[in-house]
C-alpha cells in the first residue's frame, strides 16, 4: 500500500553543486549545532581547520546542554505531500509533549513527492545536517556503503529497548548490511500479500463465487463474463500499473532487476533467470491470452495511468482495504480475494525505513524520538492524523474523528501502524489483520543477504534499461512472451547478465557459508 518506487536520484556533482548554492540557507540539526561531517562547500585549509573546531565545540556543547536536562531539537526529513498548512501550531502542541516525555523538540522538513530524490540525494552525498531521514529500498545500501547513516547495531537495545523488543527479530535481520542494522524498520504491512479486487456488484450480477478464483488463470471465465455481459474491458492495466506482481514469489535480492532473483521458499538458495522459469512464463502466457481476447484494454503498454475504477485489479495490501481504501476509490462495494502466498523479504520491509544521520550529535535522543513514536499511541496519533482539535478529535470511546482531509505527512513513513488510533466510524480495525499478515508470512530464504554490485555496477544499469525498455509490454500481455522473452534474453546476455548470475550466485554461496 506504498507509493512505487522513486525514479533514480540525481548525480554526486550534481548534488554537490545544488548544496553548494543552497548552503545558506539549510537549517541545522540536533538545537543548532554544526554539521559534524563537514561543510557542503570548499574552503580553504585553514577555513577548514576553523570549521572542524567549531564543530567540535558546537558538539560538545551541545553533549553538556542534553546532559544538564535541556531540550535537544531533531530534525527530521521526509517525504509526503508537503508541509502541512498548520505545521507551526502542530509543531507547538507535539513539542510541548515530546519535551516533558524525553526531552526532545521535532523539527520536521516534509519534502513533496516530485521533490524527493533529488533532495534525498543532496542531503546524503553533501553530509547535510538532519537527524532522522526517511528512506526505503531504492536507496539504502547505496546510503549505508556511502557512509550516510549510523550503525544502530549496538544502541537499540541500549536505548531503545522497548523499541527493539516490540519490532519482531527478522525485520531487524532485513536492515542488516553486512550484518551490521542502520535502520529502523516502520513496522506496518512489512510482508506482501497480493490480492484480486473485485467489483462486488458485478461479480454477484453474473454469479461469480470470486472466492474460489484465487491463480491468475482461474479468473479468465469470469473475466470473459464480464467484457461479454457489460461490454466492457474488465482487467485494464497501464504502464504504470502492470503486472509486476507476477513476480512476488522470486526475491530480486534488491538488484533492481526483477529477471534476476531466487525463489522465495528455495532453501538451496540457486539464483535464476526468473523470465525462464516455467511459473513466470505461465503468468505471462496468460495475460498475453486475454490481451489477445479484449480481456486487457489494448493501449495498456502506453496508457500512463489506469482509470479509478476497474471491474477488477491486482493490488498489494490486505483484504480489509477493500472497505477502506479500494471501494471507496472505485466508488462500489470490492471485495478482495488473495493470490498467492504471503510473503516477507528485505525489499518487503526496507519499503519504509528511518535512519539516523552518521553526524548526529544525540543519537540516542534520535532513538529515544523513534521509539516513543512507534510506543506511544498520542505521538503516533499526532504525525498520522495531524493536530487534535484540528485536523481530528478523538471520540469518548478513545476512536478518531477526521474532522477533515487536510494532513499532508505521509503515515506510513513515521512508524508502526499497530498504535495508531481506530477511525470512529469503521467498524473493525484493519491494523489487526495487517498484523496478522505479518505473523503468517512466509520468510524470504535470502532474509538479510545484501548483494555488492560494486562488482558489476555498469552491468547491472545497462541489464536494467534493457529491462525497462521491454517491461511495459511483457507486463500488460501486449507482447507474446515466447518471442519476446527470448529476445529480452538475448540482450541481457550481451550486456552481461550470465556474469551478474555468476558473481551473485557467489556472494550467495559465501554468505550462507558462514
Amino acid at each position: 500500500m506504498e507509493r512505487g518506487k522513486m525514479k533514480k536520484g540525481i548525480s554526486r556533482s550534481l548534488a554537490v553543486a545544488l548544496s553548494a548554492a543552497m548552503a545558506g540557507s539549510l537549517l541545522t540539526a540536533c538545537g543548532g549545532g554544526a554539521a559534524a561531517t563537514g561543510a557542503s562547500s570548499g574552503t580553504a585549509a585553514t577555513e577548514a581547520g576553523a570549521s572542524e573546531s567549531t564543530s567540535a565545540e558546537a558538539a560538545k556543547a551541545d553533549s553538556t546542554a542534553a546532559d544538564n536536562g535541556d531540550i535537544v531539537t531533531l530534525k527530521w526529513v521526509t517525504v509526503g505531500s508537503g508541509m502541512p498548512e498548520n505545521y507551526d501550531a502542530w509543531q507547538k502542541n507535539i513539542n510541548e509533549y515530546l519535551a516533558e516525555k524525553i526531552g526532545v523538540n521535532i523539527d520536521m522538513e516534509v519534502v513533496s513527492w516530485g521533490d524527493w530524490t533529488d533532495r534525498r540525494s543532496i542531503i546524503t552525498n553533501t553530509n547535510e545536517d538532519y537527524d532522522i531521514l526517511f528512506t526505503n529500498s531504492d536507496t539504502y545500501t547505496s546510503d549505508v556503503k556511502l557512509g550516510a547513516f549510523l550503525d544502530l547495531t549496538d544502541l537499540l537495545q541500549k536505548d531503545a529497548p522497548d523499541l527493539y523488543k516490540m519490532i519482531p527479530e527478522d525485520y531487524w535481520k532485513a536492515c542488516q548490511v553486512d550484518g551490521k542494522v542502520y535502520a529502523v524498520p516502520t513496522y506496518k504491512d512489512s510482508s506482501s500479500t497480493q490480492y484480486f479486487v473485485w467489483d462486488k456488484t458485478l461479480t454477484d450480477k453474473y454469479s461469480i463465487d470470486a472466492t474460489k478464483l484465487t491463480t491468475l488463470d482461474s479468473l479468465t471465465d469470469a473475466l470473459t463474463k464480464i467484457k461479454d455481459g457489460e461490454k466492457s474491458t474488465p482487467f485494464e492495466l497501464s504502464s504504470s500499473s502492470d503486472m509486476t506482481s507476477i513476480f512476488t514469489p522470486y526475491d530480486a535480492l534488491s538488484s533492481g532487476l526483477y529477471p534476476l532473483g531466487v525463489k522465495m521458499d528455495d532453501q538451496s538458495h540457486k539464483v535464476v533467470s526468473v523470465l525462464e522459469q516455467d511459473d513466470i512464463m505461465s503468468e505471462l502466457k496468460t495475460l498475453h491470452q486475454w490481451y489477445k481476447d479484449g480481456i486487457i484494454n489494448q493501449d495498456a503498454a502506453t496508457l500512463a495511468e489506469t482509470p479509478a475504477y476497474r471491474s477488477c485489479f491486482v493490488a498489494q495490501g490486505w483484504s480489509g482495504a477493500a472497505k477502506t481504501t479500494w471501494g471507496p476509490q472505485m466508488g462500489v462495494e470490492a471485495q478482495a480475494v488473495q493470490w498467492g502466498n504471503t510473503v516477507m523479504s528485505n525489499d518487503t520491509v526496507r519499503g519504509s525505513l528511518n535512519c539516523i544521520s552518521a553526524g548526529c550529535k544525540h543519537p540516542d535522543k534520535a532513538l529515544a524520538f523513534l521509539q516513543l513514536i512507534n510506543t506511544d499511541s498520542k505521538v503516533r496519533d499526532a504525525f498520522y492524523y495531524g493536530l487534535e482539535g484540528d485536523n481530528f478529535e478523538y471520540t469518548s470511546d478513545g476512536k478518531v474523528k477526521k474532522l477533515n482531509d487536510d494532513w499532508t505527512m505521509a503515515g506510513y513513513t513515521q512508524g508502526t501502524f499497530f498504535n495508531v488510533s481506530q477511525l470512529a466510524d469503521a467498524d473493525f480495525n484493519q491494523w489487526d489483520e495487517v498484523k496478522q499478515l505479518n505473523a503468517d508470512a512466509t520468510p524470504s530464504v535470502m532474509l538479510g543477504f545484501t548483494l555488492d554490485t560494486s562488482e558489476f555496477e555498469d552491468e547491472l544499469a545497462n541489464c536494467i534499461e534493457i529491462y525497462n525498455r521491454y517491461k511495459s509490454e511483457l507486463l500488460t500481455g501486449t507482447s507474446d512472451p515466447e518471442t519476446e522473452v527470448p529476445a529480452l534474453m538475448k540482450e541481457l546476455r550481451d550486456a552481461g547478465f550470465d556474469d551478474i548470475m555468476q558473481k551473485t550466485q557467489t556472494q550467495v554461496d559465501a554468505y550462507f557459508a558462514k
